[in-house]
């Protein structure tokens, strides 16, 4: 029964933390606790003899939708008295399980013994340390030929390496050789015939060089790029095998050129390997990881690598970029909230878009802690990688954010809690030198494990955040069960504070220069206070009481045992002073506590009669003395740089106990003593958060500071409407604190027992830590009680260790990584050890373990957060997340355009901002190879759009005879404006719309022989073994099939109103630029022309209906408003409505059916909503042809 309580943790927890053997003998003399062992076998009766849990749940409907019901052992009895035990008794199947297991022990043992046998049991070498760092100055061996001034420079690698120097931090790393990427690993991601044309760059000129780079978007080449980017890559896949090897703990390697732009078949952004991308795949296919997690906080949105997994369940990518609704590089309507993946990879694609410059730490922090966290919990990576850009720093021209170096420290550091600590950080951009190295140093520090530099204050998110935050989180609930409830219905007198908060934040922007962020010196890290002399307080009358001597010693003994012990700095335990004391008690309180070390047993008793749940021995007062100084000391070591932060394993326990009053087994509130002693220290109301976890509410911390903004007390507690220990209302969400300390009493009431990991884990990411960023702490003290640790038997509630040494870990990222874990409660000795251990490996840097999802959060626990914070958001801003209402909010947009670029430089000043709603003069080409129309479009308009500039001095015959032609995407070449995009009839929302085009070279441009990125042929209709893969084609089939496209023809620049722009879907275009020109000739050198080509396939085929029995009648009204102009007929319930030119009636129709393709009554094409994209399959001959015989009476001509 013992081994099997604690098997759920046990196992997993002692082989991370260095296990012990000592679990059976952990009760060895406590018959006080045999009630408590049986409830814990009870707890543990879904346990399976390899120690999984049988009712572990998968996410719904994607993996097991039928999940098994949750574990209904029975609940614990209330009592009116603390330390009241439930009886239970084993079921029949429990007994027949126990005697199968008996029969099968002695084998079982026999193998159990043979493996230990080749086990390392020392637990020393079980924590793996070191961070490996790779640095190569063959990096910086290419740069733009023909512009000094490209941003993506060998200067950035060099400010880094001064940076990492000058901080001593290359010294601190684990150095490794970078290598080159193999072509075979290229090909995980990348095409044979991109990695061949990029293979081939090595040996041109400058001038092929340029061509070549002029058909790409903000791209450069030079004869060593192709190499730079195999040894970049390469650096990634070595960091990969060290950390899976188990060589380091994580990494980072600083390279170029950066990567996360590359697509499949496509060079994009300075970009031409996907280096994460390859070390994602590379990562499943030769350490068979399955589940990767892909961070991208670059402040540019890394669409190659979201193409690349959008329908890859086994790849989590989240992004967080700006967007400005569409208008940022790379403008695509793929990069807002609303896109969340393709088939079995839906839910799987995250992204945050900012929509508006000077976003702060406060806001990105916010994002990790609503958004990434929780899901990655549920996911449960077994790799984290980064696309580690820094132009999202304060200071950087392209992104024009205004993060600082210490919130990279921050992002990083919460990372770290994620997959066993297997994290590495693959440089992208940033491009303000001085930024860029005080980032990646940042980032640095903290995968060292250095504490997190404090954030500005005050820290909480702005309201287009919260806006950004709430819409993705809406769009991911669906997909993510601890996501359920996220966002909160907005209150009705919430919307003119938002409005007036908002006012409040326009100058907010206005920032002064870098911060200098204060890195603590190298310190000894952890302090452990721990005296044997406080085991002298003790019942005298129940030897079975579970406030027993030996919690303290039983915790001691096993840190010594797993080594730990030996990794702190030991302080000595000093009695707290009368006036330490009195900071917090009644001096008539505290004579009186005096007063018992001379009463005899029977005073004693009576004594102990007088207050609740209390007994009283002749040494309690010296040892309630000796916890309170201990806390005090273990306060002095922090604040004076002795340690960075510390446990004190003390008794008896504090945080029931009143200014006047002892309670619930405590006398002095030592966590409120402590705090009372850090400020006096201080001088000031130094800011403190107490976070108390123990099972029971802390009613005497509460009351001590009710009033005192300064400290801010959080309480996660069984309540049971009241009933649970103290019982009352003191624990009620609905106790904010008093007077000028409204809102800083937070109360996280439970209304039932099983609460485990997942229930506290999703209370912090909510709750307890955005609170407290926007509080900004200067010290945190936690109420470490581990009686809600599984197998306790009073708390019945079901954390694990593991769980502990996340919530530990979550909160060292705050105040300068100055916490302190003071014990309080916890009455199952063996629950108590491990999780105290568990803490203590967090402190000293242990990455946290990973944890095994039993279940997603509870609905009784969702309640009890999302009352508490429907209660508290008027208090903190960054609780404000709300239902969006109007989604307009998040996603509407109106196109801007640019006018045709003057020049043909083929290099594009990607970055380059302007202000909003200016467009520079400079444009530049955009182009695919080997382009996928997924590649080009996926999530915009995937109907690409070709366009052919004729330049001056050059004819119609060499514009059709091969000569070089650039093919390109229209995205943007420049950051903050916009290209050509067409817009839809069809389209639900005003996103800027991604086309193709075509450019020549620049004037009286020679024919050069090399190779150019082949376009995708619309004409082919072979079926591609990657759903909307075109087939290759080679420009001099472009430009020789260009008489077959449908053209119009089109003015020299780019239409400035909506209702003029080519591809207004059927119906509206302007009837002037309908005439096909077969006159090439005759045409000025900058007359463009357009064709539409469509999607050959899209995932919604599936929703085409067949043809009613009545048929089709493409001449019906619009069944709305009557009109006969511009109709479309929906082909899943075969409604008809007008385009958005019209009355939009269509497009509601959408919006409220999400039925996805469409017919149009005019041209009889075909578009997808959900593409956002004309689409031309099979599948949709037979309605064509119908539409076609109705209108005009005779059966559709055959298509080539």
């Amino acid at each position: 029964m013992e081994k099997k309580g604690s098997g759920a943790r046990g196992h997993t927890g002692r082989r991370e933390f260095g296990g012990a053997s000592q679990g059976r003998s952990l009760r060895k003399g406590q018959r006080s606790m045999s009630r408590g062992s049986r409830a814990r076998g009870e707890g543990s009766s879904a346990m399976t003899s390899t120690g999984q849990d049988s009712s572990t749940r998968q996410r719904r409907g994607r993996h097991n939708p039928q999940s098994p019901p949750q574990d209904s052992s029975a609940t614990l009895k209330r009592g009116v008295k603390k330390g009241t035990v439930p009886h239970s008794s084993p079921n029949l199947a429990e007994v027949k399980k126990k005697g199968k297991m008996k029969k099968l022990s002695q084998a079982a043992e026999e193998d159990l013994i043979a493996g230990l046998q080749e086990l390392d049991l020392n637990p020393e070498t079980r924590v793996l340390v070191g961070t490996g760092l790779v640095f190569d100055e063959q990096l910086n061996d290419f740069h733009c030929l023909w512009d000094d001034s490209f941003p993506e420079c060998p200067e950035r690698l060099h400010a880094i390496k001064e940076q990492l120097i000058l901080e001593g931090l290359l010294d601190r790393c684990v150095s490794f050789q970078a290598r080159f990427a193999e072509k075979e690993e290229l090909m995980l991601v990348h095409s044979l015939e991109y990695i061949d044309l990029m293979e081939t760059t090595q040996y041109m000129n400058e001038g092929e060089l340029r061509i070549l780079a002029g058909t790409y978007d903000s791209v450069y080449l030079h004869p060593n790029s192709y190499s730079c980017a195999c040894l970049a890559t390469g650096s990634v896949l070595r960091l990969v095998d060290a950390v899976l090897g188990a060589e380091i703990r994580n990494g980072m390697a600083v390279i170029r050129p950066p990567g996360h732009h590359a697509q499949r078949s496509l060079m994009d952004g300075y970009c031409m390997f996907n280096h994460v991308a390859v070390a994602a795949r590379y990562a499943q296919k030769k350490h068979r990881i399955q589940r990767v997690l892909i961070v991208d906080w670059d402040v540019h949105h890394g669409q190659g690598t979201q193409f690349i997994f959008d329908q890859d369940p086994s790849v989590l990518y989240f992004s967080i970029h700006r967007y400005e609704q569409g208008r940022f590089w790379p403008h695509l309507k793929a990069s807002n909230w609303s896109t969340t993946g393709f088939g079995q990879g839906q839910g799987y694609t995250i992204n945050v878009p900012w929509n508006q410059v000077g976003m702060r730490d406060a806001d990105y922090i916010a994002a990790f802690l609503n958004i990434l966290l929780p899901v990655a919990f549920e996911f449960q990576p077994q790799l984290v990688l980064v696309a580690a850009g820094f132009d999202a720093l304060q200071g950087d021209p392209k992104g024009e954010m205004a993060t600082t170096p210490p919130g990279f420290a921050h992002l990083t550091h919460l990372l770290m809690g994620l997959a066993g600590g297997k994290l590495i950080l693959s440089l992208e951009g940033g491009y303000n030198l001085h930024a860029l190295a005080k980032g990646v140093s940042a980032s640095l520090h903290a995968l060292l494990g250095d504490p997190c530099p404090m954030l500005e204050f005050p820290s909480a998110p702005c309201a287009s955040a919260r806006t950004s935050i709430s819409c993705t989180l809406e769009a991911l609930e669906p997909f993510w069960e601890i996501l359920a409830g996220s966002v909160e219905p907005q209150e009705e007198d919430e919307g003119e504070e938002n409005k007036l908060e908002e006012e409040d934040e326009e100058g907010r922007w206005d920032v002064a220069a870098l911060p200098l962020e204060a890195w603590p010196a190298l310190q000894e890290r952890t302090g452990l206070l721990y005296d044997e002399k406080m085991m002298s307080h003790c019942s005298l009358w129940d030897n079975h009481h579970p406030e027993t001597p030996q919690r303290i010693l039983r915790i001691m003994c096993y840190l010594e045992e797993l080594g730990l012990a030996s990794r702190c700095l030991i302080l000595p335990v000093r009695p707290a002073m009368d006036a330490e004391l009195l900071t917090c008690h009644s001096a008539e309180y505290v004579e009186r506590m005096r007063a018992t070390e001379k009463m005899k047993t029977r005073e004693l008793h009576r004594e102990g009669a007088s207050f609740d749940s209390i007994y009283i021995c002749p040494s309690t007062f010296t040892c309630a003395q000796l916890a309170a100084g201990a806390a005090c000391r273990l306060v002095e070591a922090v604040l004076s740089g002795e340690v960075l932060n510390g446990i004190a394993i003390v008794r008896p326990p504090g945080h029931h106990a009143e200014p006047d009053a002892a309670c619930g087994f405590c006398f002095f509130n030592s966590v409120a003593v402590a705090a009372r002693h850090a400020q006096a220290i201080a001088g000031r109301a130094l800011r403190i958060l107490i976070v108390d976890w123990d099972v029971h509410h802390g009613n005497g911390t509460q009351h001590m500071f009710e009033d005192d903004p300064s400290v801010l007390y959080v309480s996660l507690h069984r309540y049971d409407r009241g009933t649970f220990f103290p019982m009352g209302d003191e624990g009620a969400s609905s106790q904010v604190g008093r007077a000028a300390g409204m809102g800083f009493t937070v109360n996280v009431p439970w209304n039932g027992p099983r609460m485990g990991d997942a229930d506290y884990l999703t209370t912090w990411y909510r709750l307890v830590l955005p609170i407290a960023y926007e509080f900004n702490p200067e010290l945190v003290l936690v109420s470490a009680g581990f009686d809600a640790a599984q197998g306790d038997p009073l708390g019945g509630c079901q954390v694990t260790p593991e769980g502990y040494a996340h919530l530990t870990h979550l909160l060292m990222g705050l105040a300068n990584g100055r916490i302190l874990l003071v014990l309080e409660g916890g009455y199952n000795l063996a629950s108590i050890s491990e999780s105290m251990a568990a803490c203590t490996h967090s402190l000293l840097g242990d990455p946290p373990p990973p944890l095994t999802l039993l279940r997603p959060p509870q609905p009784g626990a969702l309640a009890s957060i999302s009352e508490t914070i429907q209660v508290h958001r008027k208090y903190w801003r960054s609780l404000r997340l709300m239902k969006m209402e109007d989604r307009e909010e998040c996603s509407s947009s109106k196109p801007v355009f640019k006018k045709l670029p003057k020049t043909t430089n083929p290099v594009s000043a990607r970055g380059t901002t302007t202000p909003k709603g200016k467009v520079p003069e400079a444009g530049l080409r955009k182009t695919t190879a080997t382009l996928s129309a997924k590649e080009c479009t996926l999530g915009l308009t995937k109907s690409k759009t070709a366009k052919v500039v004729l330049v001056q001095g050059q004819s119609s015959e060499q514009a059709t005879s091969g000569a070089p032609l650039a093919q390109a995407t229209s995205t943007e070449s420049e950051e903050g404006t916009t290209m050509d995009q067409p817009a839809s009839a069809a389209t639900t929302q005003n996103e800027p719309q991604q086309t193709t085009s075509e450019e020549a070279v620049g004037e009286e441009t020679e024919p050069v022989e090399i190779p150019l990125a082949p376009c995708a042929d619309r004409e082919s209709t072979e079926a591609s073994p990657v759903p909307g893969a075109a087939a290759q084609q080679s420009p001099e089939q472009l430009t020789g099939s260009l008489g077959s496209l449908e053209l119009s023809s089109g003015a020299q620049e780019a239409p400035e109103s909506e209702e003029d722009l080519l591809g207004e879907a059927a119906g509206g275009q302007n009837t002037n630029s309908l005439m096909l020109t077969q006159a090439f000739g005759n045409l000025n050198g900058q007359d463009v022309f357009y064709a539409v080509t469509p999607l050959s396939w899209c995932p919604h085929l599936t929703a085409v209906c067949p043809i009613p029995e009545e048929g089709l009648d493409v001449a019906q009204p619009c069944e709305t408003c009557g009109t006969l102009q511009e109709n479309w007929v929906c082909l899943t319930c075969y409604q008809v409505y007008c385009s958005r030119y019209v009355n939009s009636h269509m497009v509601h129709h959408h919006e409220a059916s999400a039925h996805p393709l469409v017919l149009s009554c005019v041209d009889l094409s075909t578009w997808c909503y959900h593409c956002q994209a004309y689409v031309h399959h099979q599948d949709l001959q037979e309605v064509k042809s119908a539409a076609h015989q109705n209108k005009f009476g005779e059966d559709i001509p055959h298509s080539h």
